[in-house]
């Protein structure tokens, strides 16, 4: 039966305050692994304790643990497993799951577990790293990382609050360009720069061993905000003004400090980066292409 020969002790952090996963998911988790011979213990954090219940679940060193949550809470497990630490099952349970639909295909979570569990293996899974964040899907750089703050609230229709974050995104845009440097190649400029994992770029192969690194010339705030927004959908290689090339190691700097988004969640990097293709930042739990 798969991988389920091999899996002892089960950890689920599910989240179920988002509106794909809901208060029955537990529920549901627990019956699937039963199905399986398997006795999970499973999380259920409130709003602002996900990143201790993901803590406390490594913690208890497991052979599986299960994420039911966005790409950003997978994000955040695979950097607390590291390569050496539990095998990870990211289930789709945000509002994009670009990873899970890369790992597991375009399904529900619960069929996605259930093959997982069938016919699941063992693999290394390739992102980036960034001042010690490590990114499984994307990082975007520069001035449409200022949005996200304003899209977010937008998102949770919290109008008052997302028009306050957009403006302060437009008198923060355009302040300074991004300099930057691909591997060897020579020093250039951007408004912006997007990382694509090879696992979700969708130009490059899973097994390519490298980012997909794309400079972004926006010219007005409009632009930036479109980027800002659909970056993450992959629209913006269609988009005037934008060079992609293969990439494994990158310095990005900028005066001012560099607005970045790592697999949707914001951080502020310091003045000079560095970005690395590292081919192996966790395990994850595969299935087969043809599954």
């Amino acid at each position: 039966m798969g991988a389920i020969t091999r899996l002892k002790t089960v950890e689920v952090v599910a989240n179920i305050a988002s509106g794909s996963v809901g208060p029955a998911a537990p529920a549901e988790i627990e019956k699937i692994l039963h199905d399986f011979g398997l006795s999970p213990h499973v999380r259920t954090p409130e709003p602002g304790e996900l990143g201790t219940s993901l803590r406390a679940a490594v913690d208890a060193a497991p052979d599986l643990l299960i994420v039911l949550a966005g790409d950003g809470t997978a994000r955040a497990a695979a950097e607390l497993c590291g390569p050496d630490g539990p095998v990870i099952a990211p289930l789709p349970g945000g509002t994009m799951n670009m990873l899970p639909h890369a790992i597991y295909g375009p399904r529900p979570w619960q069929v996605a577990l259930s093959l997982a569990l069938e016919q699941g293996f063992e693999r290394p899974i390739g992102g980036g790293e960034v001042e010690g964040h490590s990114f499984l899907v994307a990082a975007i750089f520069g001035s449409p990382a200022l949005w996200a703050p304003a899209r977010e609230a937008a998102r949770y229709r919290k109008l008052k609050l997302a028009w306050l974050r957009a403006r302060r995104a437009m008198r923060r845009a355009f302040s300074g360009r991004l300099r930057y440097i691909l591997d060897n190649g020579p020093r250039e400029k951007a408004e912006a720069l997007v990382f694509m994992c090879p696992l979700t770029s969708r130009v490059m192969s899973s097994d390519a061993g490298a980012l997909e690194a794309a400079a972004l010339d926006v010219k007005d705030v409009a632009a930036a905000f479109r980027l800002g927004f659909h970056a993450l959908t992959g629209d913006w290689r269609d988009a005037p003004g934008v060079e992609v090339a293969p990439c494994k190691v990158a310095r990005v700097w900028s005066a001012h400090g560099i607005p970045a988004i790592l697999d949707g969640e914001s951080v502020r990097l310091r003045s000079l980066a560095e970005v690395r293709f590292n081919p192996k930042v966790a395990r994850i739990l595969a299935i087969p292409k043809d599954a």
